[in-house]
């Protein structure tokens, strides 16, 4: 049976969303300090997972309720295909890391996922107050104004980024990132590298970035953004240059125009 929904209820859904997302930012920005908490590794995992149960308890019944019968996918650091149906794609704080440590670059993050393809998505930035909002056929939005990527054409004008999805990737993944980075520096005008996926990702769909690539299937990581990208006109592909799903082993992201030049460099590595 068809879970499609009707397109008379995406932006009411996108509506309800924001606002349990942005409340769930509210909750997130009171944990935020700018100084660093936690010095040992066990320290820095409790801190992370003590943000993460926060903002869950904000965020998970009511976007359930939301739309019955959808489900929630479990671990956000999960990768791969989601059994046929709705599911809820959720990143509590994308970024941890950088929240815990006192730096500016997180966000709160809600996808839902219609058989692994993204319906919708909310991104929002507690700091800011900024929100990235998206439905599939329906274009891109920051604060309600429409996204358009980057025009550019010549990848040596090029910024572009990529990073590691989670700690404990594969030795033969840490040496395809370190190999693609020393690539783009050739090709590319500058390479960015860092966490998390996603505040590089709404840089592409903003016209501010024009590629980022990465080498792992995080879904928590990417769904948003990949149809953020889409939707403002960007070019979403895995490596072997096929269309982009959550059951992708990596992933590109680029502006159409040098989308080509990207998959090239990367292509081989």
């Amino acid at each position: 049976m068809s879970t499609a929904m009707p397109s008379g209820q995406d932006a009411a859904l996108v509506s309800e969303v924001t606002d349990v997302v942005e409340a769930a930012g509210r909750t997130l920005r009171e944990r935020y300090t700018t100084h660093a908490r936690g010095v040992s590794l066990e320290e820095v995992v409790g801190e992370i997972h003590a943000n993460d149960d926060a903002v869950l308890a904000v965020m998970r019944e009511p976007l359930l309720k939301a739309r019955p019968g959808s489900q929630w996918a479990e671990d956000e650091l999960a990768g791969g295909a989601l059994p046929a149906g709705e599911w809820w794609v959720v990143d509590p704080a994308e970024g941890n890391i950088n929240h815990v440590h006192g730096m500016p670059d997180w966000a709160v993050t809600a996808t839902l996922v219609r058989d692994n393809q993204s319906a919708l998505t909310v991104v929002h930035l507690p700091l800011t107050g900024d929100t990235y909002t998206a439905t599939a056929g329906g274009g891109a939005h920051l604060n309600g104004r429409p996204l358009t990527v980057s025009a550019k054409s010549d990848l040596r004008a090029a910024l572009v980024g990529t990073g590691q999805a989670r700690p404990g990737e594969s030795t033969d993944t840490f040496g395809r990132i370190g190999a693609s980075v020393t690539a783009m520096l050739t090709a590319g005008l500058v390479v960015r590298v860092s966490v998390p996926a996603t505040l590089q990702l709404i840089h592409v769909a903003a016209g501010r970035m024009d590629a980022f690539w990465q080498f792992s299937d995080v879904r928590s990581g990417l769904v948003a953004g990949a149809l953020l990208v889409t939707e403002a006109g960007g070019t979403v592909t895995d490596l072997d240059g096929e269309p982009w799903s959550a059951a992708s082993r990596d992933f590109l992201a680029a502006a159409p125009r040098i989308h080509t030049a990207a998959l090239d460099v990367l292509a081989s590595i």
